[in-house]
């Protein structure tokens, strides 16, 4: 199969692509057009959490599909019962509402909020969100989120959203005011460099909103469905917010997303939220499988092992060439480097005869890491053995 890039030109351009296509893929394995393998440690930005095409999900769009695609979300369907009372039953909310995306569960979790505060804070809509955030791409995530140069590519912004710093609780303190109703943070920040917010300053931040009669917002897309170690990654500080959002992982390549909030915040009334697509059981089916196969026995186990692994092979890497260290949670990770060869190091990894391995660098500086869970140990030893050898290849 030959890739042509005048027949791709019928798709917008809204990226720089590689002329490469992917035709097939398997764990942590993809194949390109031209039959070259990659080791992949993006998986579609940590979205595919039990790797490509994996068998749990494979089977469920087969059974599912052949039983019932979309009744409507007029309508109950049996999977998305099925998975809001997994989600519920190994968290602390109380409701669930079901979305395609992390972006239209974060917009949702902001229309809550300020619903919430227009019925028990005389109108107050401000949501405080902290610099080099990034809660989505519609125009509401995007004023929300804190990456730089975002506040003026569709100007004006969506008002409401003041900035705060990550581990900072008097930059958040400062903030508050009468219009204040919620702050929501992610408990990792993915695309901002892999920077975790500490379990000290999450314990912190949720005295300060309960004493304040703020809401508490987790945006879990990236770290939720076990990423960060644990089902939830704010679990790892002991505290309950009021919402959480689920994208990426809970659909394992499936479009599919949460918003989940407790009873005393589920102030929706009819009409208030819905969606053509919402909750549709093939891939509220795919939701099942993947929760099951996540809290299977063992799984959570292996997850932290290999996170070790990964970890202490980066830092081994930082050392022999004078880095910066590594950090993250779980295997969400990134490679704090000493200069800004991301993109070339990238770059060489997708090259590499006669095999590819396919890495990411959101900073000029990093590079992340986000791995299939169900990633062999092998398999994360084979990417620390080709990323050395493309650096030092780089680096001569």
């Amino acid at each position: 199969m030959k890739f042509s890039q005048s027949d791709a030109n019928a798709l917008m351009e809204i990226t720089s692509r590689p002329e490469l296509m992917f035709v097939r893929g398997s764990g942590s394995w993809l194949e390109d057009n031209n039959g070259k393998r990659y080791l992949d440690f993006i998986q579609g930005w940590a979205v595919n959490c039990l790797g490509h095409c994996p068998e749990p999900v494979v089977k469920a769009l087969n059974q599912q599909g052949a039983t019932l695609i979309n009744p409507s979300p007029a309508f109950y369907n049996k999977p998305s019962i099925e998975l809001a009372q997994r989600l519920t039953g190994a968290s602390c909310f109380d409701r669930i509402f079901f979305a395609n995306s992390g972006a239209e569960a974060n917009e949702g979790a902001i229309k809550l909020a300020r619903k919430w505060g227009q019925l028990n804070r005389k109108g107050a809509y401000k949501i405080i969100t902290f610099d080099h955030s990034f809660h989505g791409r519609t125009l509401a995530t995007m004023s929300a989120s804190g990456k730089p140069g975002w506040g003026t590519i569709f100007a004006p912004q969506v008002d409401g959203f003041p900035k705060a710093d990550l581990n900072d609780l008097d930059s958040v303190r400062a903030l508050i005011d009468d219009q204040t109703v919620a702050v929501m943070l992610e408990p990792v920040q993915g695309e901002g460099g892999v920077i975790p917010a500490t379990a000290e300053f999450l314990r912190e931040l949720r005295r300060l909103t309960q004493e304040r009669g703020l809401l508490l917002i987790v945006d879990e897309v990236q770290t939720g469905m076990g990423r960060s170690g644990k089902l939830f990654a704010y679990q790892h500080a002991g505290i309950e917010p009021d919402i959480m959002t689920l994208g990426k992982g809970i659909g394992a390549g499936v479009p599919l997303a949460a918003l989940c909030a407790r009873e005393a915040v589920s102030c929706f009334k009819h009409g208030d939220q819905g969606g053509t697509y919402n909750g549709n059981p093939l891939m509220t089916a795919v939701g099942v499988a993947v929760f099951d196969a996540l809290t299977a026995p063992g799984f959570m186990e292996s997850v932290n092992a290999r996170a070790e692994q990964l970890s202490r092979g980066l830092n081994e890497l930082s050392a022999k060439w004078g880095m910066k260290g590594e950090r993250g949670q779980g295997l969400l990770r990134a490679l704090v480097m000493d200069r800004d060869d991301g993109t070339a190091i990238v770059d060489a990894a997708r090259d590499a005869a006669p095999e590819g391995m396919l890495l990411n660098s959101p900073r000029p500086n990093l590079l992340r890491f986000m791995p299939a869970l169900n990633v062999t140990a092998d398999e994360v030893a084979q990417m620390l053995q080709r990323l050395d050898a493309v650096i030092a290849k780089l680096r001569g």
